[in-house]
């Protein structure tokens, strides 16, 4: 067997490994990054009080999850949809934001269980190709073994630092996509508590509309006595 064509393939695997771990880090980074960025943004919008929250963010026309999201719940409301019509479609777009913000996160936790074995892998082979390699040359030189598996305990180290390195970026990434969606399901709460308070407020000024206009049609000589409809 190509003992060392397997064990260079095994080392063009980990070099593969790391620059797609890199690349996941990086990509996943800014891109949370600009959802927190534009959640600061909404959440400035929801704590605002002169106008109702959800008439707002219903006319954001950011693209990003977390704007799309809020602004279709911000429609719902201002359609008046009953509550459990809220809690459904609160529920879908939750699942539909944490699905969006932790993609590709499977392909650390791929590496991070990958690498060290595709490490493990090459040391093997690079260890079978030494000792081929002595056994059809007669060598009996040991700092020539020495050199051979040295030489192929690099694919360990370097499988083992590949998945450091990807249960670190891993780590920060899965908490920070924690965070955002702890942030996104909160936002979801005030625009609901926003929208209970603001149909609460319609409907007292509705009932006390109703109770001056039954006051009013009543006749002069009760009004002047102070008489009130209960």
């Amino acid at each position: 067997m190509k003992y060392e064509l397997f064990h260079d393939i095994t080392f063009d695997a980990l070099y593969g490994c790391i620059a797609v771990l890199f690349f996941v880090i990086l990509e996943r980074g800014i891109y949370l990054s600009y959802i927190g960025w534009r959640m600061r943004q909404l959440a400035a919008i929801v704590d605002r009080t002169d106008k109702s929250a959800a008439h707002e963010i219903r006319a954001v026309k950011w693209t990003d999850p977390a704007s799309r999201a809020l602004a279709r719940y911000g429609q719902i409301l201002s359609q008046g949809a009953n509550r459990e019509r809220q809690e459904d479609l609160s529920s879908a777009l939750f699942i539909g934001f944490d699905k969006k913000a932790s993609g590709r996160l499977w392909i650390l936790d791929t590496i991070v269980t990958a690498a060290p074995l595709l490490g493990l892998l090459g040391t093997i082979f690079g260890i079978m190709e030494t000792f081929n390699s002595l056994a059809a040359g007669g060598v009996s030189d040991s700092a020539a073994v020495s050199r051979g598996i040295g030489t192929a305990l690099v694919a360990t180290a370097i499988g083992i630092a590949t998945a450091l390195l990807g249960l670190l970026g891993n780590n920060v990434l899965s908490r920070r996509v924690h965070v955002l969606t702890e942030d996104f399901k909160a936002l979801l709460l005030s625009l609901t508590v926003d929208a209970d308070s603001e149909s609460t407020q319609a409907q007292a000024q509705a009932q006390a509309q109703a109770q001056g206009q039954t006051y009013a049609a009543l006749p002069t000589a009760l009004r002047s006595r102070g008489i009130s409809p209960r």
